[in-house]
């Protein structure tokens, strides 16, 4: 069951990045994320009282709630960093490097976690070819302008703090509804994200936001939200080594709409990439 809910991380995730990029074609990058994880809050909060969840909230250790408050931390950060990236590079660029956290996040896992070890020399042979894959899909040329290439430097940023979130999560939420934990991340999450509007001066933007990128704004959260809860149900039930890559398969739905929706085109080199960074994964996820 942690498979099929890990896939469908993998497909709402995809369908967050698209949704996001028309959020905040005009928007400001942080103003979009603090409303977005609005949107992800509300949701999460509601699956809590639905699901009865809340009543598990007396029960959470005290390093429960100190990991997953850093969890949330490193979630904020991430985000604030991927959307920045996305307003400044190509949306099939900037979801390539974001997955290379699959590489971070499964090299620690194997490090942290006792039970990730199994097979560990396979893990490693794939991990290769998704550090590859990212690498080619990246497609940065030579003489490349610094300016040019900002959307770089948060992109990795953004996968570094991803990978942190996947571990401190994986702790966080041993012996706590994932339910619980995901709502609990998003209220940290959401307190980072409009500090930042705020100490940036930035809730002017707020007002200026459009009709369709407030649409586009919430379904990205809903997607978000959708992609969350089936994450941490997969982290908690199954093995981060495995669950990680599955959810970075959203780089093919990504991809996808790309190509459709914002008429981006892959060189030969990227979609070379693309096909190592895919098959690396799904080794992964079948002989791991």
């Amino acid at each position: 069951m942690w498979i099929v809910a890990a896939i469908l991380s993998a497909l709402f995730a995809g369908l967050t990045a698209v949704l996001s990029k028309c959020g905040i074609k005009h928007a400001n990058s942080d103003v979009a994320t603090a409303v977005r994880t609005s949107v992800v809050l509300v949701l999460a909060w509601a699956i809590v009282f639905i699901t009865g969840a809340y009543t598990t909230l007396s029960q959470i250790s005290g390093r429960s709630w100190l990991f997953l408050i850093l969890s949330g931390l490193a979630t904020g950060a991430s985000w604030i960093c991927y959307f920045r990236a996305l307003s400044l590079g190509e949306v099939s660029k900037v979801a390539a490097v974001d997955k290379s956290s699959t590489v971070l996040s499964v090299l620690f896992a194997i490090i942290l976690f006792a039970d990730e070890r199994e097979k560990w020399w396979l893990k490693l042979i794939f991990l290769v070819l998704i550090a590859a894959g990212t690498f080619l899909m990246t497609d940065i040329k030579r003489g490349t302008e610094k300016k040019k290439l900002t959307w770089l430097a948060f992109a990795l940023l953004s996968a570094v703090f991803a990978a942190a979130t996947s571990l401190l999560a994986k702790i966080g939420i041993e012996n706590v509804d994932s339910n619980a934990a995901t709502a609990i991340r998003t209220c940290v999450v959401l307190v980072m994200a409009w500090l930042i509007v705020f100490c940036r001066r930035e809730t002017k933007y707020v007002k200026q936001l459009r009709g369709r990128e407030i649409v586009f704004l919430i379904l990205s959260g809903l997607a978000t939200g959708a992609s969350w809860l089936c994450y941490y149900y997969a982290i908690q039930q199954g093995q981060v080594s495995i669950v990680v890559p599955i959810d970075r398969l959203s780089i093919l739905v990504t991809v996808l709409f790309s190509l459709v929706v914002f008429k981006e085109k892959l060189s030969l080199k990227a979609w070379i990439g693309l096909a190592l960074l895919t098959s690396g994964t799904v080794l992964m996820a079948v002989f791991t």
